[in-house]
């Protein structure tokens, strides 16, 4: 029997010269852009690649996981690995129960102006960090802030935000989960906009409550977005650089340094662009182990 040939002329299940053909442009920028400077850093990161190999690339010697051992007895390494869980753990949460809760409110049908609230909302996510680092640096101010002001009235001392240690990290975390909810908000109201009306019917006939129909409809419903919102959020947060490289360069004490940020004063500040490539694939396992983790419960989440 001859097999049924589609539109392009190839049966089902053969190859079809082409799809090769139009993916191998977007392919070939992959290969060039990503993979190869993927490469290039994991070769780095097994030689002490520095200044000294940029003028002539022989000074480079091969250390094999020397770089990798040096990184795992270094103590700014663990201080900066705990850093960034701190950021990522309470501030990937805090980030998501804002915008979940914004993105319930927006999409009640009794809130007016609902266009208005989620262009405010989301205003803070595309504006330059470094501006809004600015205008937060300012109500962080220990003496002028509008936070301390605020504490002040209700008979609470002032507080050194920026400056010690114990709340350095807290208010950073605060600026980036109000500079970063919007994005996930338009999202979540998105998945919430999906969820079909009779549900929350059915619910409300049955005599279940508020509370029992966001536990035992909404989230259910909302379990895939829920997941993805999660992992890109817990993926950024990882990567944190800018808030603490603008607010407080890794300061006070080291109270803010992330891995990112070591990553670019070891490759940037000292030069020492193999032992940076190494923090680079420390991170990048760590994401991935992260994120594994959270697509594995995908599952139990969404029914």
């Amino acid at each position: 029997m001859t097999a049924r040939l589609g539109r392009t002329g190839a049966a089902p299940g053969e190859s079809n010269p082409a799809g090769y053909l139009f993916l191998a442009p977007a392919l070939i920028l992959i290969g060039v852009f990503f993979m190869l400077p993927v490469i290039a850093a994991l070769v780095l990161s097994l030689t002490d690649y520095d200044i000294y190999a940029v003028a002539d690339i022989g000074n480079a010697r091969f250390l094999g996981l020397g770089n990798y051992a040096r990184l795992i007895q270094s103590p700014d390494f663990w201080k900066a690995l705990r850093n960034t869980l701190y950021f990522a753990v309470v501030g990937g949460p805090l980030t998501i129960a804002l915008s979940l809760a914004a993105a319930m409110l927006l999409n009640n049908k009794l809130v007016r102006w609902r266009g208005f609230f989620r262009t405010a909302f989301f205003t803070p996510f595309v504006t330059t960090l470094v501006a809004v680092a600015i205008v937060w640096r300012y109500l962080y101010h220990p003496q002028y802030g509008l936070f301390n002001y605020a504490l002040g009235m209700i008979g609470i001392s002032p507080i050194d935000w920026l400056g010690d240690p114990r709340w350095a990290m807290p208010a950073i975390i605060l600026m980036a989960a109000w500079k970063n909810f919007g994005y996930n908000m338009l999202i979540f109201i998105a998945g919430l906009q999906s969820i079909p009306e009779d549900l929350y019917e059915a619910a409300h006939l049955d005599g279940a409550s508020a509370l029992q129909r966001f536990r035992y409809v909404t989230l259910p419903m909302l379990g895939p977005t829920l997941v993805f919102v999660a992992v890109i959020t817990m993926i950024g947060y990882f990567q944190l650089f800018a808030e603490p490289y603008v607010m407080t360069r890794g300061g006070p004490l080291r109270s803010t340094t992330s891995i990112v940020l070591l990553m670019y004063e070891e490759g940037f500040r000292w030069w020492r662009m193999g032992y940076a490539a190494a923090l680079a694939f420390v991170l990048f396992a760590i994401i991935l182990v992260a994120t594994w983790l959270q697509t594995r419960l995908r599952r139990p989440v969404a029914t």
